[in-house]
Order: structure tokens, then sequence, then C-alpha cells
């Protein structure tokens, strides 16, 4: 297979171990790959992408990285740390939509010192349309736009990757489970799991109500193409925990949280990893997985989101 030039920004490979009263309480062998490990910002599976991702713009000359996400985007945060650590200039185009004000993710820009403006949209085309805005302002400066999750057909090479060490770690797996917020991430893992963990059935767990069916086979076409082509289209598995909404708590997803956070001091975060274990506890009380299973769940971090909604109102 074809391979591509990647930065090192990450530290690797992220730990891999079982659960023990998870375990115990969900009746079946689970397992944590700990992505939120992996060493910029708070971690997260962002930077995985982004070892591609900003590999491409340095090869090009780039020199100012745009991206966008809602206003507590996980991976526009790591975005603007992976940029800064290797010397480009973030600007972060984020929806006003959610909690804008200094909490949580945004406290992270702030300590950064990135330039983040917000455009008042629930549409992505007029966030995009406004990247290509600022980048016509910025005429001396070549811009790489970075799409939202950085979930494109290179950036999801990524988690091809992570499931090739995986692999390497040596523990055979009956089920994956990931989040799926912009796809990247569930391609690459489907993609991945194929090619080194065939034995393995993986689960996306939705956290919002897009057509995921359609978009991470689109990544997948992409990445398997930028591979040499050749590997058949994975069949793919969706479980849908969206709940309320993209970015809204769900009371499923703090339930999942407190029982990760009470029975092994791991911490998950309302909008992606709590709703995606909510996903592996209904999938296993549902009598999906057998007691003898080996059941991976990965964790892609979002710690700072953690503190941007008002707990007060959640119990």
């Amino acid at each position: 297979m074809k391979e591509y030039a990647k930065l090192s920004l990450g530290l690797f490979p992220t730990p891999l171990h079982r659960l023990p009263n998870v375990s115990r309480v969900l009746g079946t062998n689970v397992w944590i790959k700990r992505d939120d490990l992996t060493g910029v910002g708070l971690g997260g599976n962002k930077v995985r992408k982004l070892e591609y991702l900003l590999a491409e713009a340095k090869a090009q000359g780039y020199e100012l990285v745009m991206t966008t996400g809602q206003a507590q985007s996980n991976h526009a945060m790591l975005t603007a740390a992976c940029a800064l650590k290797v010397g480009m200039e973030p600007v972060l185009v984020l929806k006003k939509r959610g909690i804008c004000t200094r909490r949580g993710n945004q406290v992270l820009n702030h300590l950064m010192g990135v330039d983040v403006r917000f455009v008042d949209s629930d549409s992505y085309d007029d966030i995009y349309a406004e990247m290509d805005r600022i980048a016509r302002e910025e005429k001396h400066k070549p811009v790489y736009k970075i799409p939202c999750g950085g979930s494109n057909a290179l950036g999801a090479l990524g988690y091809v990757d992570c499931v090739r060490e995986i692999a390497a770690q040596g523990q055979h797996f009956d089920h994956i489970v990931c989040p799926c917020g912009s796809g990247g991430t569930a391609a690459g893992v489907f993609l991945g799991a194929a090619l080194y963990l065939p034995d393995a059935q993986v689960t996306a767990a939705t956290v919002d109500s897009d057509p995921f069916d359609k978009i991470v086979a689109e990544i997948m076409r992409g990445s398997i193409e930028l591979l040499g082509g050749g590997i058949p289209l994975p069949e793919m598995h969706f479980e849908d925990v969206c709940g309320p909404g993209y970015a809204i708590p769900s009371a499923e997803g703090v339930e999942a949280i407190e029982l990760m956070a009470k029975n092994e001091g791991i911490i998950l975060d309302t909008c992606y990893t709590g709703k995606a274990f909510a996903a592996l506890v209904r999938m296993a009380r549902g009598g999906r997985f057998k007691p003898q299973d080996n059941v991976l769940f990965l964790h892609t971090g979002g710690a700072g989101g953690l503190f941007a909604p008002d707990w007060e109102h959640m119990d």
C-alpha cells in the first residue's frame, strides 16, 4: 500500500488495557484504547489525523491553517495546538452555536492566543464562505483549510494507523465501538479493521443526525484510492446515540460518563465519548455481546468540552 508523509505530533502507541470493573458490570470483557492520551492539548483523536494533514500543509508551503467546528470543537482546539507546535498560524472559524464564552475548549484557545472568529449560522456553507473571505484578506500568507473534524480521505489514514497499532498490541477483539461525529475516525477504523483486525466487528456510535452511511463510505472510498485501490469497501455498522442533538448532553450519555468515572476513574465527555460509551453499554445490556467477547472502546478524548456545560442542571 502507498505510504504518505506525516509529522510526529503525538505520543504513540497510546495505552490499551482491560476495564475490570466495567467488564464485571456489563458482563463482557471491555477494553479501552486511550486515544485521549495522545499528548497535545488535552489529548484526543484529531492528533492522528493532523499528523497527515499538517504534513501536507507544510510540504506545500502553507503558513496559515484554518478549520471549523462548533464553539466547543475539540478538533478546532487541537488543530490550533498542533499548528502552533509546528510553527504555523491557526485561525478558527467556528459556528456561533453552543457555549461561546471563555469556558471549556475556549479557555484553551485563549491560553494559546488563538485567533477565534464566530459565524452566526447553522450552515457550513456559510462557514466555508467566511473562511474563503478571510483567506483572500491574507494574500501574503498561503492558507491551508482543514474540513470539520479533519474528516477527509487523508485525515482518515490516521485511524487506519490506529487500528494497525491496536493489532500490534497483540489483543484479539470481537467488537470495536468508536464515536462518529464527522465521519473521519469511523472511516479509518472501519478500513483499518478490514485490513488489520478482520475478525472484529466495528460499530460507529453516531452523535449527530447526518447520513453517516453515505459520509463514511465516501471518505473510505477516498482513503482506499490514496492507499492504491484494490480494497473492498468494508461492511459498516452504526448505533444512533445522538439523543437530543449534536453537542447536547443526553441522559444516556451522562449515565455512561458516570458509570465509567465511578468504576474506572476514567473521564469521558458529553459530546462524543460519553454518548459512544452509552452505545456500548446499550449493546451490552441488549445482549449484543457474549460473556467471553473482547469489546474495545475507542476513547477519542474531549476532556476540555466537559467543563463547558452547566452541570448544576444535569442531575
